[in-house]
Formats: structure tokens, C-alpha cells, sequence
């Protein structure tokens, strides 16, 4: 059984970094990427990785995030720099399995003071 379990969340100042880790339980899932809902705002997908080199980004995050995952430690990983209060957001841990279906994590706030 899947079980995904962020971690890494906090409150930083704006231009500052942060770094999620997404640790999953179960069986190795090949996409696996991060959401983000800021409030009032509908969930946006803001980056993935499928296996372990072709990554995506959403615009807003292009050249400031990189994800990245480390099979041994079955974990994925979301390095946030140069952070802006308008990444501020709750981040889900995403998993899609060949099947087609999706894993969600608990979510893990981020918070980027002006």
C-alpha cells in the first residue's frame, strides 16, 4: 500500500529556500510530483518527475524549483529557492501509479513572508 509522507514545510522570508521530501511507504511509483493550494485558489500541479531524470515545472517555478528523487530512499524531494509570497500554499505529495491511479500525501504548508 501507498503512503506518502511530506515533510519540510515551514515559514520563510521572501527569496529564501526550502526543501519538501515526500517519503513513500509501498511500492515504487514511477510519476511522482508536488501540488500546491494557495487559499481560495483551486489546486495546481507545480512540478513532476517521471522516472528519474524527465521533470516538469509550471512556469511560475521554472529556474527557482528543481525536484528530484532518490530510489534507494523510495523518497522525491522539491527544492524551492528564490521563494516568493506567492508561493505560499499548502504542498501535496502527488503519486500516479501505471494504473492510472493517484496517491495524495497529508499536505505540508509553506509560508513566504514579504
Amino acid at each position: 500500500q501507498v503512503q506518502l509522507v511530506e515533510s519540510g514545510g515551514g515559514l520563510v522570508q521572501a527569496g529564501g529556500s526550502l526543501r519538501l521530501s515526500c517519503a513513500n511507504s509501498g511500492f515504487s511509483i514511477n510519476t511522482m510530483g508536488w501540488h500546491r493550494q494557495a487559499p481560495g485558489k483551486q489546486r495546481e500541479l507545480v512540478s513532476f518527475i517521471i522516472g528519474g531524470g524527465n521533470t516538469n515545472y509550471t512556469d511560475s517555478v521554472k529556474g527557482r524549483f528543481t525536484i528530484s528523487r532518490d530510489y534507494a530512499k523510495n523518497t522525491i524531494y522539491l527544492q524551492m529557492n528564490s521563494l516568493k509570497p506567492e508561493d505560499t500554499a499548502v504542498y501535496y505529495c502527488w503519486g500516479r501509479s501505471v494504473t492510472g491511479r493517484n496517491y495524495w500525501g497529508q499536505g505540508t504548508q509553506v509560508t513566504v513572508s514579504s
